[in-house]
């Protein structure tokens, strides 16, 4: 008997321990991110080789809708880690209790710099974790521009030049967190209401406003755009790949982390931590400088092993902009839906407006050296360019705090619907004047 009871027990022991082994192994980390295929399925690949039975799941989704994911299966996570590019999504995610603490091993945090130039390479409460650096700017297609004789642009205030009316290509920033840390920028590079002006007469110059942030790299490559505004790793990874672009970081950009976090609550903690380690390992960074990504990692060590005059941002004179991320995460829902409303719901009727402001610029231009009277034409002019460039919220309500909590939630309130109605109607009749002004100075002329 006791011989049977030892080998029962022993038999339990055994099966437990098997299942457990088998468990073990077969346990997985569930990742939402917006990086295309090219790069996750690298990084996928890598740690699934390098942790046997840890299966890698991906959730592709752009980084609003992976933000808005995370908010809506807060009370019982289904991810474990979050991982984009916008740092700003990350600030927001943080704000709402939704991220996860982790202290890095001091074997990889001793390796990376605090900063990169005045920017945190993490976040200081150990919240999320920059994994990779970014810079915002334009690539071009060069075949393109050479037929339609364009100059290549090197600054945002480039863009804005009748030159380039139907050559631009941009994504929406409520579909693409990278676009978003781009327009943001140029908020705070260049203030709210001239910010505005600058990217409302940028808006009148685009062939498109894409629904994905992929789509404008795409275009580029192939011709079918001129110059496409992209964060850099799409220019660099297409210049390793052969496509015949180039692509430049304007002074006014900042140079921010893409971004790492552990969700918290979710399902596999353990393997969460494993993946941030592993990304920011030097095996993981190494990734980095491969073609198909073409990515600037933040260890400054590593640049030596990357191709020949690959970017080096711990060297490179940096933009002159402070990223203010807590000023970012306040409007970030209200940016995204105001660009929306008075740009890419409204893309025709803004293109419309700045063609006949265009023509009629024109004609001033020939009336002068004609040495006719175009003062009632310039005047008109002005007064289309103030229409077509006009911000329908004033910079300190976009700074109010209870102003934009109306744009906050899964629900939309009767408020932001009611203002973003506001918002259109304006956009709308703004345009409708601009150019029947411009037209009637075309007329006078």
């Amino acid at each position: 008997m006791k011989r049977f009871l030892l080998t029962v027990s022993f038999f339990i022991c055994f099966s437990l321990i098997l299942i457990s082994w088998v468990w073990a192994q077969t346990k997985e980390v569930v990742v939402v991110t917006s990086f295309p295929k090219e790069l996750f399925e690298t990084y996928k690949k890598a740690f699934e080789t390098k942790y046997p039975g840890v299966s890698v799941v991906v959730q592709q989704k752009p980084t609003t809708q992976g933000v808005t994911y995370i908010r809506e299966t807060a009370q019982k996570p289904e991810a474990d880690i979050m991982w984009a590019s916008a740092v700003d999504a990350f600030q927001v995610l943080k704000s709402e209790k939704l991220l996860a603490q982790y202290e890095l091993p001091k074997e990889i945090a001793s390796k990376i710099p605090p900063k990169v130039g005045t920017f945190p390479v993490h976040d200081p409460e150990g919240y999320f974790f920059g994994f990779a650096l970014s810079g915002y700017g334009m690539m071009w297609n060069k075949p393109y521009l050479q037929s339609h004789k364009l100059k290549p642009p090197k600054e945002w205030t480039d863009l804005i030049d009748s030159q380039y009316f139907g050559h631009l290509a941009i994504s929406a920033p409520s579909r693409s967190g990278t676009t978003h840390l781009t327009v943001e920028s140029i908020l705070q590079a260049y203030g709210w209401e001239k910010g505005w002006a600058l990217l409302l007469n940028m808006g009148g110059n685009m062939a498109v406003v894409t629904e994905r942030s992929f789509g404008v790299p795409e275009g580029v490559n192939n011709g079918q755009y001129g110059i496409g505004i992209v964060i850099d790793f799409f220019g660099l990874s297409a210049i390793a790949s052969g496509f015949p672009v180039d692509f430049v970081y304007p002074s006014m950009t900042p140079i921010v982390p893409a971004n790492v976090g552990i969700i918290k609550g979710g399902p596999n903690l353990e393997n969460a931590k494993r993946f941030v380690n592993y990304l920011l390992s030097e095996e993981g960074q190494l990734l980095l400088f491969k073609p198909e990504i073409g990515r600037l990692p933040v260890i400054p060590e590593l640049y030596v092993k990357g191709p020949p005059g690959y970017p080096n941002p711990f060297k490179m004179k940096l933009g002159g902009l402070e990223f203010d991320t807590k000023l970012s995460s306040l409007r970030y829902e209200l940016l995204n839906s105001l660009f929306d409303q008075i740009i890419t719901f409204r893309l025709n009727e803004l293109k419309e407006a700045w063609g006949a402001i265009y023509k009629a610029e024109k004609a001033i231009e020939e009336g002068k050296k004609k040495g006719r009277d175009v003062s009632k034409a310039v005047a008109m002019v002005a007064e289309a360019r103030s229409l077509a460039t006009q911000v329908p919220v004033p910079e300190a309500q976009a700074r109010d705090k209870e102003f934009n909590n109306a744009f906050k939630g899964k629900e939309k309130t009767e408020a932001r619907a009611k203002l973003e109605t506001e918002w259109d109607v304006k956009a709308k009749a703004n345009y409708a004047k601009a150019k029947e002004l411009a037209l009637k100075a075309l007329g006078l002329i």
